[in-house]
């Protein structure tokens, strides 16, 4: 996977006052042409994008990262406020990775809790973000607010993950493969998207040290502190001012039990989308139709 590609591992953040020193994103670049940022969901890491990235970076000088918590990037413990693992802090370590990397403007096409960290990075570093791609969410903000019980029973892990620490990490430390399986597996395709290797990697980095926690603190501050971002943006009336393409799956729980685009033309000014043939993971599930979608409007100017 991911062949030509180079590793790198770059710190960000600045020293902290309870002696952290900054958190280690591992990001994947390559291909050549202006900027892609590719950020992932749970319980995943970049490894989603194997099966698109080859034809992106014909087009793109793609960098693929693993958020914080994730993967192999760095896994702080979560603050009192969880404030470590807000969707802000998270969208400005991939703007320090893209500056690292030599990129002050770039485009961003985000899956999941991706989505999440590339929706409040477009809010919070609207010079950075020349275009946005969302695949299967609706923002937090309205997820939350309009959760219902079918929606509630498919992503019950919402609700499970954000429960005080040790009690979710522990039981995910006990059996991470069992994990896996129960919120992967019982999406709409099962698990015939992914293929062994991706699931080795996705497994190997669910095993390692902090990453539990790491994703755990991920929904613990999207129950909490990103829910009074969203609200302050709300009442001041910022919105995503970047142009912005809404994908999600028809099969999946977000297209049947909210109506997406209407959610984030709340939000963003200049925002399209429709529903693909697929469920939740339309990276893995549908590649060829993703790229049919996502590649003429990241491509446009």
């Amino acid at each position: 996977m991911f062949d030509g590609f180079e590793t790198h591992r770059i710190v960000v953040g600045q020293p902290a006052a309870d002696g952290e020193q900054g958190v280690a994103i591992h990001a994947l670049v390559g291909g050549q042409g202006p900027a892609l940022l590719l950020l992932h969901g749970h319980p995943q890491t970049h490894v989603i994008w194997h099966k698109v990235a080859g034809e992106l970076a014909r087009h793109f000088t793609v960098v693929a990262t693993d958020l914080r918590g994730y993967g192999d990037s760095g896994k702080p413990r979560g603050l009192p406020d969880h404030g470590n693992y807000s969707k802000r802090v998270m969208a400005q370590d991939q703007v320090e990775v893209m500056r690292t990397l030599g990129f002050t403007r770039f485009r961003v096409l985000a899956h999941d809790r991706g989505a999440r960290v590339a929706h409040r990075m477009a809010l919070d570093h609207p010079q950075a973000v020349l275009r946005l791609v969302t695949l299967d969410i609706a923002p937090t903000l309205a997820m939350y607010e309009q959760t219902s019980e079918a929606f509630a029973r498919a992503y019950w892990h919402w609700f499970f993950l954000i429960r005080p620490a040790p009690f979710p990490e522990t039981l995910i430390e006990a059996d991470p493969a069992l994990y896996l399986r129960q919120t992967m597996g019982a999406r709409s395709a099962g698990l015939a998207p992914f293929t062994e290797a991706a699931l080795a990697e996705y497994l190997r980095c669910l095993r390692l040290p902090g990453a539990a926690h790491g994703l755990c603190e991920d929904y613990r501050a999207s129950a909490g502190i990103d829910l009074e971002h969203d609200r302050a943006d709300l009442a001041a009336g910022r919105q995503v001012e970047c142009e912005m393409l809404a994908l999600w799956g028809e099969q999946g729980a977000v297209g049947q039990c909210f109506a997406p685009l209407e959610a984030w033309r709340r939000v963003a000014r200049r925002v399209q989308g429709r529903a693909l043939p697929c469920g939740h993971y339309i990276a893995e599930e549908a590649p060829e139709r993703l790229l049919a979608e996502a590649l003429p409007f990241l491509l446009a100017d």
